[in-house]
């Protein structure tokens, strides 16, 4: 039986023909071995030889190995090898980023990038609404969008819910969401929840300050839809999805789905187990680009390296990848902060995301010694000093707020 070399390197393919992938590999192999088998196992190929594997089929469906650099290598898989409803993420998956994890005589793999060609980008719509359409909503045109997450995590019934909610609009927040673990507990149930919400948003809309609060909906797959249309029903201004748990086919069902006609805010909870080690598993740069090819208006791309979650400062990729228009040509996304936010650092994320961002802090506006509606305002002036390109103790000086949450937490 004929052995088949997947070797390319050096040469150059056509992307509207291929999906290339980068990946980072960690082995005691020869490199040009162990990229074989990636591109054997995501392809055509198995640990041996085959008497069914021709050179027809090899020639238009093997993977191919087109550089090595180091612990980096470059395959291209082509279109051919992805489902004929090209739009499918987990089939996507399945051959980017399937059982190469599993090839124990390799050691580590992880998935950093990939390009997807035009003929399958145009199978997906991308965000409905994307920053313009938030900002639009929001009427906040160039500040940077300023939130919360109610904490604590769980345990609020839904009128304390709410009265949080109103009273971070008070300190003048833009938005507010539900963290990932609370979805429809009995303690406080997501209808009740909702119209709460929504009144409270009405009230304060109706005293000239508009705000937008995501409910999160991640539920089983054949439920999602019914529970969206439902939130919405009972007054939801934003939906909100896990999207490692749910998957990315979630967010596509609600982007694409004409009936939901409010943005979809995509948390990441989980993305640690497959991005937190940086020889294996995979990088969070796919996931933001599939999120955004999906329909996500937002999403969470951590602190660029400013706060607790773990992340590299100075690295934008996940930020490029929710605002450039090359390699995903859709609407842009708004990259979300968060995760140990406090007044003091919203000037050092400022700096690495720039205006086009919405800043969010938990315990960083529910932990200021006045208060939730306080502590909203501590951020709120926060970020109107960033936006104004002042020193943030400068301004804290004419802002006792400000002030109060710098002398407990400090600055960066």
């Amino acid at each position: 039986m004929k052995e088949y070399s997947y070797l390319h390197l050096g040469e150059d393919v056509d992307p509207d023909a291929f999906v290339i992938c980068d990946y980072r590999v960690t082995t005691e192999m020869k490199m040009e071995k162990a990229a074989e088998a990636i591109a054997a196992e995501q392809s055509t190929g198995t640990w041996t030889g085959i008497s069914t594997l021709s050179e027809d089929i090899f020639e238009k469906y093997g993977g191919r190995v087109l550089k090595i650099s180091g612990d980096s290598i470059r395959l291209a898989y082509p279109v051919e090898d992805f489902s004929v409803e090209v739009g499918a993420v987990p089939q996507i998956l399945s051959v980017i980023a399937g059982n190469l994890f599993g090839l124990e005589s390799i050691g580590k793999v992880r998935v950093e990038d990939v390009y997807f060609p035009k003929c399958m980008l145009r199978e997906f719509k991308g965000p409905k609404f994307g920053i313009e359409g938030i900002r639009k909503a929001l009427d906040r045109p160039g500040k940077p969008l300023v939130g919360t997450i109610v904490k604590p995590k769980i345990g609020l019934p839904p009128k304390a819910f709410a009265d949080y909610v109103y009273e971070a609009g008070k300190g003048g927040l833009t938005n507010s969401k539900d963290d990932e673990t609370l979805v429809d507990q009995t303690f406080c149930p997501i209808e009740d929840r909702t119209v709460a919400v929504a009144e409270a948003l009405d009230r304060l809309e109706s005293e000239g300050h508009k705000m937008m609060h995501a409910i999160n909906v991640s539920t089983s797959g054949h439920k999602i839809l019914e529970l969206a249309d439902k939130v919405q029903s009972w007054g939801a201004r934003e939906l909100m999805v896990d999207v490692i748990t749910c998957g990315f086919a979630a967010v596509q069902a609600l982007a694409e789905d004409p009936s939901i006609k409010v943005p979809i805010h995509v948390h990441r909870t989980m993305h640690g187990a497959m991005t937190r080690d940086p020889l294996h598993g995979v990088s969070m740069l796919p996931i933001t680009k599939l999120v955004r090819m999906c329909g996500g208006d937002a999403l969470h791309i951590g602190t660029l390296g400013v706060g607790k979650m773990s992340g590299t400062k100075g690295d934008h990729s996940n930020l490029d990848a929710c605002l450039d228009d090359i390699t995903v040509p859709y609407k842009t996304v708004m990259p979300v902060c968060s995760g140990g936010v406090y007044p003091g650092i919203v000037g050092a994320i400022v700096k690495e995301s720039g205006m086009d961002v919405q800043i969010q802090a938990g315990g960083g506006v529910a932990g200021h010694p006045g208060g939730v509606r306080i502590g909203a305002m501590a951020m709120s002036q926060a970020v109107d000093a960033a936006y104004l390109g002042k020193d943030v103790e400068e301004y804290a000086k004419d802002h006792i707020e400000l002030k109060q949450a710098l002398e407990k937490w400090g600055r960066k």
